[in-house]
């Protein structure tokens, strides 16, 4: 006779605890295993990462007959819990890690299928064969806090709090990103060409920052540009220059335009940008060098 309905739990359920890009993964594998058995189970989040799912301290132990325990080390207070709450239900660790064999946490187990166990021969981990996901957009993020010297027009502030929280809603892999160079803090490039290298391996970049717009299209990759300044400074300038369309005014900015031009940036931006960068290659656009030697060599007003 099969088991009545399993709960999957994990160190992605208690309410204090974390959810890795692993730990995820290993469920899914387990969640495919049991749908693939017909076996109908639950899982329980945490309700930090997941506060409209199934919780542990919402979960009613006797409408289970398994406890399933996904990945992660087998040792601590919360698993140890866990025993004593699900005491009817047959519980099994599956592609965790077992620090010591004797400890109450592991020994609470009916079974411990293991990832690693000491002087064992160790096992593939869970997420290595996780039902396989499509890709999603990389996205360059680089905002700027400061530039005190626009006053009152500055917006910098309001900016980053609604790209902030718009972006935490869209399905892509955000990199926090910053142009300035240091040569001792690892956190930053030390040159601009490992700058350059990060930002043309992404497939959209998300700026309130000159330089940000500048050194994206530099390398062919699109941008959505938002000048932080109230009615338009430097980087509405630039985008103008650039005849760069992707640019939402402080005053302006709503989700709906955001939208609009994410959309733009991953289809015909993509063209846009290898546009913008071959124009900055062949030096189409006169800048403030190419009256540099002129300057220097005129006579002094006067």
């Amino acid at each position: 006779m099969g088991p009545k309905r399993v709960l999957l739990a994990g160190w992605f359920s208690f309410r204090d605890g974390e959810a890795t890009a692993g730990d995820v993964l290993a469920l899914q594998r387990v969640e495919e295993v049991l749908r693939g058995a017909g076996i109908p189970y639950d899982v329980a989040w945490s309700p930090g990462f997941r506060p409209e799912a199934r919780h542990l301290d919402d979960v009613r132990p006797r409408d289970y007959s398994h406890l399933v325990f996904v990945c992660g080390p087998l040792e601590g207070p919360q698993i140890e819990e866990l025993h004593r709450r699900f005491a009817h239900c047959v519980r099994i660790a599956v592609g965790a890690s077992v620090i010591d064999p004797g400890a109450e946490a592991v020994r609470g187990f009916h079974r411990v299928l293991a990832r690693d166990v000491p002087d064992v021969q160790p096992t593939e981990d869970l997420a290595a064969r996780a039902p396989a996901v499509p890709a999603r957009p990389v996205v360059g993020v680089i905002l700027t806090y400061g530039e005190q010297e626009y006053g009152e027009q500055r917006r910098h502030d309001q900016v980053a709090r609604k790209v902030t929280h718009w972006l935490a809603g869209k399905d892509c892999a955000r990199l926090e990103l910053d142009t300035r160079l240091d040569t001792r803090d690892w956190h930053l490039s030390a040159t601009p060409a490992q700058v350059q290298s990060v930002l043309a391996r992404l497939d959209l970049v998300v700026t309130d920052q000159l330089q940000g717009l500048v050194l994206s299209l530099r390398v062919g990759t699109p941008v959505l540009a938002i000048d932080p300044v109230a009615r338009g400074a430097t980087v509405t300038a630039q985008a103008r220059v650039c005849g760069w369309p992707a640019l939402v005014p402080a005053e302006e900015l709503t989700e709906r335009r955001l939208e609009r031009w994410w959309d733009w940036c991953l289809t015909s931006g993509r063209v846009a940008a290898r546009q913008a960068r071959d124009a900055f290659r062949e030096g189409r656009a006169a800048d403030g060098a190419d009256r540099l030697v002129e300057a220097l060599t005129a006579r002094r007003a006067g």
